[in-house]
């Protein structure tokens, strides 16, 4: 796992900046419901799709456990920003509109605790928006991917859509939609490819060990045109509504 403390730092110049940021905020809004009134942005990160969250008559929230990323965020949601533990929501029953999670749930392992932490600080009416099969999107055909394909494995993933539609389920929240934005500037090179899993960016799913990393990484650099990125990943996101 990431040191999202010191990702803070350089989050969003490496994740596709405000481009990615805006697309994930776009498609956030076409699912929550016109009447909104609250909405809490959960791992909200730096805040740089948060504080694109903007309606009339919407008022933001961002939460994150990363004090790093907190800091960052409070300068963009002024008194609007917390750390918290996904599982464990500093706020009453029944108390927002609307709870978003981008980019979270393939890093968590608990999956169930934060959909029912969701389904608890929601009202009546109130919608939970969350990507799901974010690792999988990355797979977007390519030369990198033909390499990388045969150690990947999403089965076991904790944010694949049916297990999230279960869990929503067992916690009264019912579908209320899908869309699906475009992960701008996150389409990788072979280099870019092979640095990050040097750096282990690809703990969520490769779990080879140096050897193995270091071999994967040597057969990415010789690929064809090793710096230029390959096409960007186009991410789910899906929506249940508390009844």
């Amino acid at each position: 796992m990431l040191d999202y403390d010191a990702e803070a730092a350089h989050y969003d110049r490496t994740r596709g900046g405000v481009p990615r940021a805006a697309a994930a905020a776009d498609a956030v809004l076409r699912l929550v419901p016109p009447g909104a009134r609250t909405l809490l942005d959960v791992a909200c990160g730096t805040g740089l799709v948060t504080e694109r969250l903007v309606r009339p008559g919407l008022r933001v929230y961002g939460a994150d456990a990363a004090p790093g990323m907190v800091a960052r965020a409070a300068g963009r949601l002024p008194g609007r920003a917390f750390r918290a533990d996904a599982r464990r929501l500093p706020l009453p029953d029944a108390s927002v509109d609307a709870v978003s999670a981008v980019w979270l749930l393939h890093l968590v392992p608990s999956t169930s605790e934060f959909v029912a932490e969701a389904a608890r600080v929601l009202r009546p009416g109130g919608v939970l928006a969350v990507t799901v099969d974010k690792d999988a999107a990355h797979d977007v055909g390519s030369d990198i991917d033909a390499v990388l394909r045969p150690y990947r494995s999403f089965t076991a993933a904790s944010d694949r859509a049916d297990r999230i539609g279960a869990y929503a389920a067992a916690h009264g929240l019912t579908p209320a939609g899908a869309t699906g934005f475009t992960g701008h500037g996150q389409g990788n090179s072979p280099r870019g490819a092979a640095e990050k899993l040097r750096a282990g960016y690809f703990a969520s799913w490769f779990d080879g060990g140096p050897a193995l990393t270091a071999t994967l990484a040597a057969e990415l650099v010789v690929l064809p045109e090793p710096d230029r990125r390959r096409p960007d990943p186009e991410y789910r996101l899906v929506a249940y509504v508390r009844r």
